[in-house]
């Protein structure tokens, strides 16, 4: 039934237009007529009626947005004409007298058409100002003369055909249709649905904040979708700059947008507020375009002329996650009982979670297979963006390979525990309830260099299946005032969707002890570390904080610490198991004595050194790792490391 409308619509709009052109011609053939002397020839009949449950047609509603006269309603026929028919350019040369000139102008059409005005020349008018029509160039530049030739969006729009402007292309993209809102985003969306069907004049600015653009994109989606509009997305970055060059684009979307009915979404996520000259282009958009316009953007804007309407957009919350997973689940091998951890872990928006299901479900497999598929789809599809100011660690290391006291070690699995029952706890048993702050867990691993802290961080990550973030100090930590803060926001807010372990190596650098303040930079130092405190009492992941000088902590940054660590350095019956476990099954060795090598007083990471380096100098020789090849090696290191080494201490190794 749609189909058939259309093409009512389309065959009426085509006679329609045909008709409309045929009084145009008329017209012309009267001037011709009049300049020969010649009968003037009858007057067409006017175009036909729409009926009153007709669609208009696209010429009047054409002459109804740009608000056109009925003498400019003649120059944009007789322009479109020129196109359409090919008796009007015969026309156009003989109402002009010279065959050369067989294209409309200004001059013919004041002298032709009737009602003619000269306010229609003026570039205020809305044939220019809307770039209906184009203006030539001629030799002697008189604007009169110049051939007028019909833009080639409008003619097609005439015609019934709808497409996005050449010129814009490129620069804004069609946004879809949002599907499977959840009610806390449908809320929002009836919110600007209302905001604009309640406008007296000109519809307000909506600005959507947040963290989630997929979310505040499909809000704003959803919410032309129910006034009746399409929805197009335009990259801040993609403004021009330029006042001219400005202008132009504005006009030309203003046009697209009462052509096509469509909303123009400005993606500002990218855009730093701190930079002015970015954020007066956006600005000067914002304030110069008149129709439907939301703004996207991370934080909140500042203020501008134009009325707004300013709304926070989350991700779903934490039931709506959970309501949705089991939805697409639904009896598939009993994962329902996975819906929990999923959303208890996972802080995913809605089309994340469709492709974190899809990709589980490819394959039919038993229901714990898919569980952890959709566990590893679900953290793929969280895993932050961190490339600038983290490194992400491939963990490889189990429960086994640490090498430390029994103390130290259950402690570990105590962290590990309260991480894997955070949804038990916070949701189930109601402490999330109490509120967000103090429930992230967060913990410090003390000792010296090469005791196990790293390592002890990867074998969490593997036994909770979660992904380890080495954190970049040198990337975070900024001189400039703000910047540190601002980097420690972007590491939490994208590390905080999949509850990833950010593991902050030598952490005394960046979370030392909060000085006396004595000028702006000690005051501003003191901002970074209360901001680092808050974020990590309220970071629903795990933070581990490595630091090999305990006493360089703040004592108010301690109180903050759910568990505490050390990792001593190891004993000699320790070494041994380390020296024992350090070189791989498929590594070939010959001779090696355990309690020798662990005479060596060094830590575990140092006896990795060693034992790698022992295995280059074995492969280089084309021999099995023996002892000879470890008393070199280990010489190596301690001379890196600035240690004597006494001959007593590995002979008899060669």
């Amino acid at each position: 039934m749609q189909q058939a409308n259309a093409t009512t619509w389309t065959d009426a709009n085509q006679q329609y237009l045909v008709a409309a052109l045929a009084g145009v011609r008329a017209a012309l053939e009267r001037h011709v007529a009049r300049q020969e002397g010649e009968p003037r020839p009858a007057a067409e009949p006017p175009p036909p009626e729409a009926g009153p449950d007709a669609a208009p047609p696209a010429l009047d509603v054409l002459c109804r947005l740009f608000d056109l006269s009925p003498f400019e309603r003649a120059v944009v026929l007789v322009c479109a004409g020129v196109e359409l028919d090919a008796a009007f350019a015969g026309l156009c040369a003989a109402a002009q007298g010279d065959p050369t000139r067989s294209y409309p102008t200004f001059s013919l059409a004041l002298a032709a058409l009737p009602e003619s005005h000269w306010s229609a020349l003026t570039p205020a008018g809305p044939l220019r100002h809307w770039r209906l029509v184009e203006v030539g160039q001629q030799p002697a530049g008189l604007l009169t003369t110049s051939p007028l030739k019909i833009d080639e969006r409008i003619l097609h729009f005439l015609t019934g055909i709808q497409h996005l402007d050449d010129r814009l292309v490129g620069l804004v993209e069609a946004v879809p249709h949002a599907r499977d809102l959840v009610p806390s985003h449908q809320e929002l969306t009836q919110r600007v649905a209302a905001a604009w069907r309640q406008a007296p004049g000109r519809l307000p600015l909506i600005e959507l904040c947040g963290a989630d653009e997929p979310s505040r994109r499909s809000i704003a989606a959803a919410a032309c979708a129910e006034i009746g509009l399409h929805l197009c997305a335009l990259s801040a970055d993609s403004i021009p700059a330029s006042a001219a060059e400005l202008e132009g684009f504005v006009r030309l979307w203003d046009r697209e947008a009462a052509l096509a009915a469509t909303a123009l979404y400005v993606d500002a996520e990218m855009i730093d507020l701190a930079d002015s000259r970015a954020a007066a282009v956006v600005a000067r958009l914002l304030e110069r375009t008149k129709g439907a316009v939301l703004l996207s953007t991370r934080d909140r804007w500042r203020s501008l002329r134009r009325p707004s309407l300013t709304l926070e957009v989350g991700k779903p919350t934490r039931s709506e996650q959970q309501t949705l997973w089991q939805d697409l689940l639904g009896d598939t091998a009993n994962l329902n009982g996975h819906a929990n951890q999923l959303a208890m872990q996972f802080n995913l928006h809605v089309p994340a979670i469709h492709a974190s299901v899809r990709e589980a479900l490819t394959t039919p497999l038993d229901g714990e297979a898919v569980g952890q598929r959709l566990w590893d789809a679900g953290r793929a599809q969280a895993r932050p963006r961190l490339e600038s100011l983290a490194q992400r660690v491939e963990p490889g290391a189990a429960w086994d390979d640490l090498i430390l006291p029994e103390a130290e070690k259950r402690g570990l699995r105590e962290i590990a525990d309260q991480v894997a029952q955070r949804a038990t706890v916070y949701d189930a048993w109601g402490f999330g309830r109490l509120g967000g702050r103090g429930l992230g867990i967060s913990a410090l691993f003390c000792g010296s260099s090469g005791t196990g802290k790293t390592m002890a961080a990867e074998v969490m990550a593997s036994a909770l299946r979660l992904d380890l973030y080495r954190i970049d100090l040198a990337g975070v930590v900024s001189k400039y005032i703000g910047e540190t803060e601002k980097n420690l926001r972007r590491v939490f807010d994208a590390a905080e969707d999949g509850g990833a372990i950010l593991f902050f190596d030598e952490a005394d650098a960046l979370f030392g002890k909060r000085t006396e303040v004595k000028d702006s930079h000690d005051r501003y130092a003191n901002i970074e570390i209360n901001y680092l405190l808050q974020r990590m009492e309220c970071y629903r992941g795990l933070a581990v904080l490595a630091t090999n000088r305990k006493g360089d902590l703040d004592p108010a940054f301690l109180r903050r610490i759910r568990f505490v660590v050390n990792f001593p350095f190891p004993d000699a019956a320790q070494r041994v198991e380390i020296w024992r476990r350090v070189f791989p099954a498929a590594t070939p060795t010959e001779g090696l004595d355990w309690e020798k090598l662990a005479r060596l007083n060094l830590a575990g990471g140092h006896i990795r050194n060693i034992a790698v380096q022992a295995a280059f100098l074995a492969a280089a020789a084309g021999e099995p790792v023996r002892m000879g090849h470890a008393a070199r090696a280990a010489c190596s290191e301690f001379a890196k490391l600035e240690k004597p080494l006494a001959e007593a201490e590995i002979g008899g190794w060669r």
